[in-house]
């Protein structure tokens, strides 16, 4: 029933209470697969603890209610309603409908002049602003949603002007350079002007995020009171209506001197006097978000932030004809960098809404990517989520989402089932599959790390399940497995940015192979603030600890679970992601209110699964009927049934703000024994575990045992042929009769160490005596021994110099016939490429690599010149070769060679077009091309824009 809007002012509130009881009991007993509410629901039923509501039944409820009294309530009623009298208060204070549809929201498309330029040699964020001050101050640079319909523009003059203001207010508050100041204030426009505030006082901002709900305030004052303490906070600007609890908060953190609101810092008109930032000043602190523990202050310095977001914008392409639309909070890093902070660096406008706006009617983001074309738009993978479920076709209608080019998801693990799902609902609204982009990245690197570098179908890799769990080895499923492990592609490192996967010891694992995620690059954090322990675990010599699981394939990352998470459960890895998102499809389960974890056993020494479930079904027999359920699943999944199964009430289960499962929070509160659950007998879990561990802990620990095994047998045959080749070599007066004993050695150690070497393509070389050129891409110590092995002729390979003053070295490649070339030295250079030119037209072929030197980190760097000038000025072909392989086996700046097997393919030869310059390009740009082709790797000469 609906109820007339000029009804509620005629009759009585205990009326439309009593319609509001009526329509809550309907809800909660659909909630409830019609068990009935408690006889207790009245006007201060607590919607949380008695009914269990969480967030998105709170969307529901408004969503209903807006509907069955025809009125609009504040987008901050979600967060601020505790009881139903709260809503009722809500309701009779609530206009009627004066909005139109949203199917009926007409384009207001952002045109603005095209900026040309970037402001690529400024050092901080102020000089990003002042830039675009001085270049085109009146240009819009903020759109910012007031309520679910005003937007209000911001330009870079205006932010720039009621920031130094908000610098002077703090300066007036003796706030010192490098003190911090924290922001405790929701999306608006006060929050832009308070961090840039911050910024050109010379202080750390430290945003946090404000309380949602007065229920949540001990859990908010204890999260906010240890991220202050350790920040050594001195301000805290804040909303009006928080201020109160502000106090209260100050009184838990002794360093914080002020507690303010934002007009209280506006009075001073003077410019503030304190000196320019450097890159190297802090930008600001971004607080984990403490899914697996306590937050920790991740140290950005502006030279961090600055690399990120040109790198970023570099890989996507972005420019200032873009237009990004966000719902993303501020205070995180996907948000505040990620949006703001590279939208304000490639003068992207930036139309920004707070998430209340999203979470009430996740259909809003969308109509702003409609309403204003937007062309950039992340989100997490739960909010794809909630558009799948929670928005009707009947709300779409004219929906155009056909600007949207690239839609990142990131910020958590990524589920092809989501991307599938979404990418079908919304197709024919003009969502292309191609607009969504899994990305990686963390706050130690500011947010982006790993991005893929083309346009390109989301990469979804199907593994088998058994040796990943097992041996931690991601083994290709064949296309009849019944049960695949399926994997999502993360991209390749940003530019300057590298990623390695090491095993237990630190040492670099191959291609396919399971280990710890580490990085390096400019945008890597300093470390933890006031944290030096946590920072020396975070460093592992120039590479950072990301604490999570994964393994590459042709370079592209991909996750299988964070380190701490990770169950080592009778000898097997167990990822609780993949076990939750299974159980959370379990009706009567709430979705996203899973929590799989390891308790450690003191009795057995190992780990027990437990799995931590919430659900509003109380009685026994549904409870018992949801644990057979989860126990079939963990039995289908990981092979073995949970030790234990807690059906818990709603909100059992600590989150982060950003809605993350706070595995390490479920884990202590199940072993304090706070979630009431009947334990098995010690000595049962000890005895099951012993039988089933055996085995399995047996064949873990074999991997680490036959690793090290094969390098030093791998080191034994090398050191048995390595002198008595070069023996054999350096006193044979015959060149042919060296070649023959070079190749024999290769073949012996590849025969030998195991490894299985396929060569395809052989056709290709040319028959008789007829000279030409190879060139093969470079990428291990490895590859001229296996181009000896592979190749059956007698080629001359180009060294460089220095190896000539390496007596072993040299008289071994002087036998071969090898020529040097200087690297250093251009005149020098350029004489030894005209001999080599000359040399090229003899009958024995020329065998190059044109990428000068190997690096360790997987992808195809650019070729120089010299192979492809003299092929034109000899007028020779060139035959590309394609090693595969070789960098997993031994791989640069390492000595620990790994099992594996490799390949090399010959192509076609190629014909130089002409004898200048331009065919030499051209030359090396099809060579090149075909190697790229084949390697399987990616291309890191150039990163395309992602158009």
């Amino acid at each position: 029933m609906t109820v007339n809007p000029q009804s509620l002012k005629t009759e009585k509130p205990e009326q439309t209470a009593e319609s509001l009881l009526k329509m809550i009991e309907e809800l909660v007993t659909e909630l409830r697969q019609g068990e009935p509410p408690p006889a207790t629901l009245n006007l201060d039923t607590r919607l949380d603890q008695d009914l269990g509501f969480d967030s998105l039944a709170r969307a529901e409820l408004i969503q209903r209610t807006e509907s069955q009294f025809s009125i609009t309530l504040p987008d901050q009623t979600l967060a601020t309603i505790e009881t139903p009298r709260d809503l009722l208060r809500e309701i009779l204070q609530a206009s009627n409908h004066h909005f139109s549809t949203l199917s009926e929201q007409t384009i207001q498309q952002i045109k603005l002049d095209v900026v040309q330029s970037a402001p690529e040699h400024v050092e901080t964020l102020q000089q990003v602003l002042d830039w675009h001050v001085s270049t085109h101050p009146d240009r819009p640079h903020l759109y910012v949603y007031q309520d679910a319909e005003h937007v209000e523009e911001i330009s870079y003059r205006m932010l720039k002007e009621k920031a130094l203001q908000i610098a002077s207010g703090l300066v007036a508050q003796d706030i010192a350079p490098g003190e911090c100041v924290a922001i405790m204030l929701p999306t608006s426009n006060d929050y832009f002007y308070s961090f840039f505030g911050i910024l050109y006082a010379r202080a750390i901002p430290v945003p946090i995020y404000p309380p949602a709900r007065p229920s949540q305030i001990e859990d908010h004052l204890k999260r906010h009171a240890n991220i202050l303490h350790n920040a050594q906070a001195r301000l805290l600007i804040t909303v009006p209506e928080a201020k109160p609890l502000s106090q209260l908060l100050r009184m838990l953190v002794p360093s914080i001197k002020t507690v303010v609101t934002l007009p209280e810092l506006l009075h001073c008109k003077e410019k503030p006097d304190v000196g320019e930032a450097a890159k190297s000043d802090i930008a600001f602190l971004q607080y984990t978000s403490g899914s697996t523990g306590q937050p920790k202050g991740v140290t950005l310095t502006h030279d961090n932030l600055l690399h990120n977001i040109r790198a970023m914008g570099k890989v996507v392409g972005a420019s200032s004809g873009d237009v990004f639309v966000s719902w993303l909070p501020v205070y995180h890093d996907m948000g505040l960098i990620g949006a703001w902070f590279g939208s304000l660096y490639h003068a992207i406008p930036l139309v920004i809404m707070s998430p209340l706006v999203f979470l009430s009617k996740p259909q809003r983001w969308l109509w702003a990517i409609h309403r204003h074309r937007g062309t950039l738009s992340p989100a997490p993978n739960f909010a794809y989520e909630l558009c799948i479920n929670k928005i009707d076709d009947s709300e779409l209608e004219g929906l155009d989402l056909s600007s949207w080019r690239l839609s990142w998801n990131g910020a958590e693990p990524v589920s092809p089932s989501t991307i599938k799902r979404f990418t079908e609902k919304f197709a024919k609204y003009g969502f292309r599959p191609e607009t969504m982009s899994p990305v990686y990245g963390l706050a130690e690197s500011s947010v982006g790390l790993t991005f893929p570098n083309e346009v390109r179908l989301p990469r979804i890799e199907k593994i088998q399940r058994e040796p990943m769990v097992r041996f931690g080895r991601a083994i290709k499923a064949a296309d009849n497995d019944t049960d695949p492990m399926q994997v999502i592609g993360l991209g390749q490192p940003l530019p300057a940015h590298q990623i390695r996967i090491v095993d237990e010891f630190g040492r670099e694992l191959p291609e396919r192979e399971e280990g710890t995620l580490q990085f390096k690059g400019p945008s890597a954090t300093q470390g933890y603030y006031h944290d030096e322990e946590k920072t020396r675990q975070l460093y592992h010599g120039d590479w950072l600890d990301t604490g999570d699981r994964a393994f590459t394939i042709g370079g592209e990352l991909f996750l299988t679970g964070r380190t701490k998470d990770i169950i080592i459960r009778a000898g097997r890895n167990i990822y609780p992601h993949e076990l939750e998102e299974a159980v959370c499809n379990i009706k009567g389960i709430r979705k996203g209110c899973v929590a799989a974890f390891a308790s450690h056993d003191q009795h057995s020494g190992t780990e027990r699964l437990i799995v931590l479930a919430e659900s509003r079904q109380t009685d026994e027999i549904s409870q018992q009927a949801f644990k057979q359920q989860i126990n079939n699943l963990s039995v289908d999944l990981l092979g073995s049934p949970a030790d234990d199964i807690v059906i818990a009430p709603p909100h059992t289960i600590p989150k982060t703000s950003s809605g993350k499962i706070r595995r390490a929070a479920c884990k202590e509160l199940y072993e304090q024994n706070q979630l009431d659950i009947r334990q098995r007998a010690v000595w049962q879990q000890t005895l099951r575990l012993i039988q089933a561990g055996i085995r399995p802990q047996l064949k873990r620990y074999s991997r680490i045992l036959l690793d090290f095994g094969y390098a030093a047998y791998m080191w034994l045959v090398m050191a048995i042929l390595a002198p008595a080749v070069w023996g054999l070599v350096a006193i044979t007066p015959n060149r042919n009769w060296s070649w023959a004993i070079t190749r024999f050695g290769a073949r012996a150690l590849i025969k030998l160490t195991g490894t299985k070497l396929t060569v395809q393509g052989e056709e290709n070389l040319p028959k008789g005596e007829q000279p030409f050129i190879m060139v093969a891409n470079h990428s291990s110590y490895l590859d001229g021994l296996v181009m000896t092995a592979a190749i059956d002729l007698n080629c001359r390979f180009v060294a460089k110099s220095e190896l000539l003053k390496n007596p072993f070295a040299r008289i071994f490649l002087s036998r071969l016939g090898a020529e040097f070339v200087e690297r250093f030295d251009v005149q020098k250079g350029i004489i030894d490429a005209k001999r080599i030119a000359y040399s090229a037209k003899d009958n024995q072929p020329l065998c190059l690599f044109p990428e000068g030197t190997l690096y360790r980190m997987a992808g195809l760097h650019q070729f120089h010149m010299g192979a492809f000038t003299a092929a034109t000025d000899a007028n020779l072909p060139v035959i590309p070769v394609t090693l595969c392989g070789t960098r997993s086996k031994l791989r640069d700046k390492s000595l620990f060679p790994r099992r594996g097997d490799v390949s090399v393919t010959i192509s076609e030869p190629i014909y130089p077009s002409g004898e200048d310059w331009s065919a030499a390009l051209a030359l090396r740009d099809k060579a090149r091309g075909e190697i790229l082709r084949h390697c399987g790797e990616p291309d890191l000469a150039h990163t395309p824009p992602m158009r």
